[in-house]
């Protein structure tokens, strides 16, 4: 497809989307459908597991309640879009185009703090038990939760703002299937170095710096596992803590390469493969991660079964 700049005012946008093919379109289709699925089903499967079992009213699932609701919401807004662009038009108008980036940004800044909180209750729970219950109480966690989605749709408010107060003229050719803003930012017919380091101290602010917070808490968490005298304490503290990793390492590590890399270096074919990897792969792992790995869950939906069969 030929790009060429003209001087009309961007109406809307058209997505290059994965492949061109008509065939490879449909296997996309039907591949990325399942994991929508899978992601939709796993994480509602937490969800009523853990409102269903008072044991697990605590904390840490009020936070994994969070987080896979996040999951849904956030693949939701963006597998969707690729979806419809599979099987219709590969167009979204600029509001259209305008409301996806605002709330997949926000929801992704979300899930960026509230990873960030997640590591803050472990240190709590595992480095000062006996402190634990007067540090982290109901309208403690309650809060941080709030805190998290108010500055995280503040933070992407004003990012959009900037990005859609640009001029957008042509081309209005997003390499990617769905719109997100560093794609959008590479569109304006101006001066973008303005808005491009905005969004990079907003980076540093909701992804890098909750990043070291998590690296710093969980170092002084390891320590304290390794001092413990109990083999089975060290084991469930470091299997909890290990599914917890997994998912930062997976969500921090493609939004770091995506938000925090120069523009002009980026591999927009790379771009992409990042992209599915925090839209579509890490949404979908969180289910199996947090349920495989836990004991408390995988027993809780056992009893869930067992219930239903009697």
């Amino acid at each position: 497809m030929s790009v060429i700049k003209t001087n009309f005012t961007v109406t809307e946008f058209v997505f290059l989307g994965l492949s061109s093919q008509p065939k490879i379109q449909v296997t996309l289709f039907i591949m990325f459908l399942f994991f929508y699925l899978l992601i939709v089903v796993g994480n509602m499967i937490i969800i009523t597991i853990i409102q269903i079992e008072p044991c697990l009213h605590t904390p840490m699932y009020f936070f994994l309640t969070n987080l896979s609701f996040l999951d849904i919401c956030y693949t939701s807004t963006n597998v969707s879009q690729m979806l419809s662009n599979m099987v219709g038009k590969k167009t979204i108008s600029f509001s259209g185009c305008a409301t996806q980036m605002y709330f997949s940004l926000s929801f992704g800044m979300i899930e960026c703090v509230l990873l960030g909180v997640m590591a803050y209750y472990r240190y709590v729970a595992i480095c000062h038990p006996l402190h634990y219950t007067a540090i982290m109480d109901q309208s403690t966690y309650i809060q941080l939760a709030a805190i998290s989605w108010f500055i995280s749709f503040l933070s992407s408010m004003v990012i959009n703002v900037l990005t859609l107060s640009l001029p957008y003229c042509g081309p209005n050719v997003l390499n990617l299937f769905f719109c997100e803003v560093p794609s959008v930012l590479r569109l304006a017919c101006t001066d973008n170095s303005f808005t491009e380091m905005v969004v990079f101290i907003f980076s540093i602010i909701i992804v890098f710096i909750p990043f070291l917070l998590i690296v710093v808490p969980y170092a002084r968490i390891l320590v304290s596992i390794l001092r413990m005298w109990s083999a089975s304490g060290r084991h469930k503290a470091l299997s909890t803590c290990a599914s917890h990793l997994t998912v930062v390492a997976l969500f921090y590590g493609t939004a770091i390469f995506m938000y925090m890399r120069p523009q002009s270096k980026s591999s927009q074919a790379g771009g992409k493969i990042i992209a599915v990897f925090y839209t579509v792969i890490t949404p979908m792992l969180n289910p199996l991660i947090y349920s495989l790995r836990n004991q408390d869950v995988k027993g809780a939906i056992k009893r869930a079964i067992a219930k239903q069969r009697t």
